[in-house]
């Protein structure tokens, strides 16, 4: 409610009116680790939902860079981007398999020399089957990861953007990254919501290529640079 942390709303309605969108309805986790997520269609249906460790461990300026950061994501229709990218990685796994299927069971509907005719061709679509189902689900997920992590750095600059004040949310983040407190919430499937990875050993391989999140060190160093 409101009334029990007027500061918390008085941040979250300073960032909306700032992006030009609907005040966000504002949920809180009872959750020692400090992390933050936003999802919603659109923007008029926003949400806003922060850990009581992150509204404990950071002062106003942190508080206000990490909600930027989250309405940021609700005025550039990210959350809608994402689940748009994860039914497409859906629908090409599923059209790899449906491929390899009518590859793989329909030969035995030929007969006789059609079979033996066709025998080349069926091979060489067969190693194709056996390809576009090994790799285009992978590909398609790399390319959703690839886009979630320069959805990351997008929102961060949008926050600075809102608040005017890159060392706020840099400060924030190096607080999130230095705490120990694990989000007990939180599992791979929607560890790509939060704006820090909320699992420690995922977050340490943040580097690679299968992280839905930029390394936070290195969002940090961005936005110390836009502070000059």
């Amino acid at each position: 409610e409101h009334d029990d942390d007027p500061e918390l709303y008085h941040v979250v309605e300073e960032m909306a009116i700032a992006a030009g969108i609907p005040m966000p309805k504002v949920y809180v986790i009872d959750d020692s680790a400090p992390n933050a997520f936003a999802t919603g269609r659109d923007p008029a249906h926003g949400i806003v939902c922060i850990t009581t460790g992150l509204r404990h461990k950071l002062n106003r300026e942190e508080l206000q860079g990490v909600i930027a950061h989250e309405v940021a994501h609700i005025r550039n229709y990210d959350i809608r981007l994402m689940m748009l990218l994860a039914v497409l990685v859906g629908t090409v796994a599923m059209l790899s398999d449906f491929f390899w299927q009518v590859l793989r069971y329909g030969p035995r509907h030929r007969r006789g020399s059609r079979r033996d005719e066709g025998g080349g061709a069926h091979l060489i679509l067969l190693l194709v089957a056996i390809l576009l189902a090994l790799f285009a689900p992978m590909g398609a997920q790399l390319i959703q990861l690839a886009v979630s992590r320069e959805r990351e750095y997008l929102a961060d600059a949008s926050a600075v953007e809102l608040t005017r004040n890159p060392l706020g949310l840099a400060s924030a983040l190096a607080k999130i990254d230095a705490d120990p407190d694990v989000l007990e919430v939180a599992n791979q499937g929607t560890a790509h919501l939060f704006i820090a990875n909320p699992i420690k050993r995922f977050e340490a391989r943040a580097q690679t290529i299968f992280s839905s999140h930029p390394p936070i060190q290195e969002r940090i160093r961005r936005l110390r640079m836009l502070a000059g």
